[in-house]
């Protein structure tokens, strides 16, 4: 048996220890941990703000992504000062709020970093509405074509909204909102646009949550939008054998799309090196006021119950 090397780095004056360096955790894109580190030290800075105070689970795979697999939201009772948590409930969830924390996340071998729609500040009023596009089959032209339609939608509604891969065959499409909605407000306004959405393309698009009962449709899910639920983070990896990213993009490429699996971990720095971070205008832009729609379907709810709240 040969001994196994430890190494150090330091990252912003901590030092990380990395085990198994040269573990592969892709093996079919042939990477190892110590790749996986540096692809993600340079990922970070576009990662971060997407992650910073909220709440985390993450996905590892000590034996790459062809092993075994568990969610983590605890934290490891052994934890490095650097790393940010905070107690909900009995969960004490890690806050993935910099660098140091993701390469220590690194090498725990997390493969995947989902974050909550809310901020750990206010846990009742989520930063963005989020429609999660998940197919029912492996084409990925019905998810495109659902999220294109949705986006016309959207705009007649005078919302803007920004799509980005789920790092797999789905798509999630953003809102950037007022930070005073609660979720139940805003579950109104999914669940409206949704049903809208099915009852308009019937062969295409489905709220069914069982995934028995959706055929080969289009899933809208508008329940994962929730209080302390999360959803893959813009510029996470996936646990994919190509080392897929969840990747932002704009509209006029969405549309020309084939495919979602030539972004991946090797790919991506030069992507953002060439069109920016896609999501940025989304964070630091306008946000979008629900009023309006959120007064017309509540007129609608009450149109529908004869009057009666």
């Amino acid at each position: 048996m040969g001994k196994k090397v430890k190494q150090t780095i330091q990252i912003e004056g901590y030092e990380i220890d990395i085990s198994n360096s040269d573990k592969l955790l892709f093996p079919q894109a042939g990477i190892t941990k110590w790749d996986y580190l540096l692809y993600l030290t340079q990922l970070g800075s576009y990662l971060l703000p997407y992650t910073n105070n909220r709440l985390l689970t993450t996905v590892r795979y000590p034996d790459g992504v062809d092993g075994e697999h568990f969610y983590q939201k605890n934290c490891p009772k052994k934890k490095p000062d650097f790393v940010d948590t905070m107690k909900v409930d009995e969960t004490e969830y890690i806050l993935l709020n910099n660098l140091p924390t993701l390469a220590w996340l690194a090498n725990l071998a997390c493969l995947e970093f989902h974050v909550s729609f809310h901020y750990t500040t206010n846990m009742n009023a989520p930063t963005e509405v989020v429609f999660d596009l998940d197919p029912s089959t492996p084409e990925f032209g019905p998810v495109r074509e659902t999220a294109l339609q949705l986006q016309q939608i959207l705009q007649s509604l005078g919302l803007q909204s920004f799509p980005k891969t789920s790092g797999a065959t789905g798509l999630q499409v953003y809102i950037p909102i007022e930070n005073r909605y609660t979720f139940d407000q805003t579950r109104k306004v999914t669940q409206f646009i949704a049903r809208y959405l099915a009852e308009r393309y019937p062969k295409l698009i489905t709220v069914e949550r069982l995934v028995k009962d959706r055929g080969n449709k289009v899933y809208v899910d508008y329940l994962q939008h929730w209080t302390k639920k999360t959803l893959i983070a813009p510029y996470s990896p996936r646990a994919r054998s190509s080392a897929t990213v969840s990747a932002p993009l704009e509209w006029d490429e969405l549309a020309l799309l084939s495919s979602p699996t030539e972004f991946t971990l090797s790919t991506m720095i030069e992507r953002i090196q060439q069109k920016g971070d896609l999501f940025a205008t989304m964070v630091q832009g306008p946000r979008e006021s629900l009023d309006d729609i959120l007064s017309f379907v509540e007129r609608q709810s009450i149109y529908k119950h004869g009057g009666q709240r």
